[in-house]
């Protein structure tokens, strides 16, 4: 029987070289081959720590056609190293991709720890880290991008995104508008020389940020919005919804009608019997 060989998803720096650790180093240097997003930026970390090994590209442009090469390489005994240009690969990266694909071939497939960008945001950030929610990009589509920060209206955990220079300034804008004023931190450059971190809230950062051009890729972390301004949100949509239209509403959700009754009264503060004489005609 043929053996197979494994994918390694090595995490590389996020800009302190000195962050890489011996067990990823002794992988780069132990594999067969190494696929990289961008094989100009890794070879300048395989050459600072002498390690000679064949590259080969991997990136968003190329993954279906590099990806079955790669897949084919595997199969034959081969083992690969996947990078990224910094952090782990795999989190918005076409490195799911590859994982994907070698799972389904049967192919062993392990991670490495290293260096998170989203992780190191959040635990600077100063807000809550025991849940949050991981966005990443959001789509470059205004339109979408407003869609899509409308679904976190009620999002109660800390929100994560990642953002281009070129991006931020219209990230904040549309977060103000639709997410409204909340607690925010921003970082970039995260563990180099020049870490900056800035925390504050949304109108606050739209002001900074309007006063200086953003560079380096960012860091978002986002309060999430309180139990309580949940709770006003849906006190809010009650108030324009009729007391039949909100039984109705559960109803056709499969709840039955008692149960729809008590839900109703609940969440709107009132006695059972006044939202039962609006339930007769149902």
């Amino acid at each position: 029987m043929d053996v197979i060989g494994k994918l390694f998803i090595c995490p590389t720096p996020i800009g302190n070289l000195e962050d890489i650790t011996l067990r990823t180093l002794n992988t780069l240097k132990e594999v067969d081959l190494i696929a990289a997003e961008d094989t100009r930026h890794t070879i300048k970390l395989l050459n600072y720590f002498d390690i000679k090994k064949p590259l080969t590209s991997y990136h968003e442009h190329n993954k279906k056609e590099k990806g079955k090469f790669l897949i084919e390489k595997l199969l034959k005994g081969e083992n690969i190293a996947l990078v990224s240009d910094a952090g782990m690969p795999g989190i918005s990266d076409p490195g799911e991709d590859l994982v994907r694909l070698s799972i389904e071939h049967g192919i062993g497939v392990t991670a490495l720890p290293g260096a998170t960008a989203s992780i190191l945001g959040l635990i600077l950030s100063g807000l809550p880290t025991s849940k949050f929610t991981f966005e990443g990009f959001l789509s470059s589509n205004k339109k979408e991008r407003k869609e899509e920060l409308r679904k976190l209206e009620k999002e109660h955990r800390t929100i994560i995104f990642y953002e281009s220079p070129h991006r931020l300034k219209v990230l904040l804008q549309d977060i103000k508008e639709i997410l409204g004023i909340r607690k925010i931190a921003i970082s970039r450059e995260l563990t180099k020389k020049y870490e900056e971190i800035f925390r504050g809230n949304t109108e606050e950062a739209i002001e900074k940020f309007s006063k200086e051009d953003p560079r380096g890729e960012f860091v978002v972390v986002l309060e999430g919005t309180s139990i309580e301004d949940i709770e006003k949100m849906k006190s809010e949509v009650w108030e324009n919804m009729s007391i039949k239209d909100h039984i109705l509403m559960y109803m056709e959700q499969g709840i039955n009608k008692k149960d729809a009754i008590k839900k109703v009264a609940k969440e709107r503060n009132i006695s059972k019997s006044e939202v039962y004489k609006e339930s007769i005609s149902i």
